[in-house]
């Protein structure tokens, strides 16, 4: 299976399994941000999780900036929209299926090595 492919089941993962916590959690308990911020902090294992993830997400803007613009990669602030309302599950894959997507060329024959000037 091409890179391209197993990219893209992670993205359905991703949006999947996030939201099949988060969508009951929702529908039981509304928008209510504040319960939200503190459940995700009820205790330092969560907080744990939740910082990481925090970090993780700032990480990876940088390095979908820096990458897709080095790339000329088109789309590239999809992912964006993906970690804004999912998170590092789904614009992660997204962003290396875009970036795969890239490196293929326009023939889709993949150019690795040095990025378009």
């Amino acid at each position: 299976m091409k890179p391209k492919n197993v990219y893209l089941l992670l993205c359905a993962l991703g949006l999947a399994i996030p939201y099949s916590q988060f969508v009951p959690w929702l529908h039981e308990n509304g928008m209510n941000l504040a319960l939200l911020v503190r459940q995700l902090f009820a205790n330092r294992i969560s907080a744990f999780f939740g910082l990481d993830v925090l970090v993780s997400s700032a990480v990876l803007v940088v390095f979908m900036r820096v990458e897709g613009r080095l790339l000329r990669m088109r789309f590239r602030w999809l992912p964006i929209i993906a970690l804004c309302t999912v998170g590092v599950s789904l614009a992660l894959p997204l962003f290396l299926y875009l970036r795969e997507r890239a490196l293929e060329g326009p023939e889709g024959t993949a150019y690795r090595g040095v990025a378009p000037a």
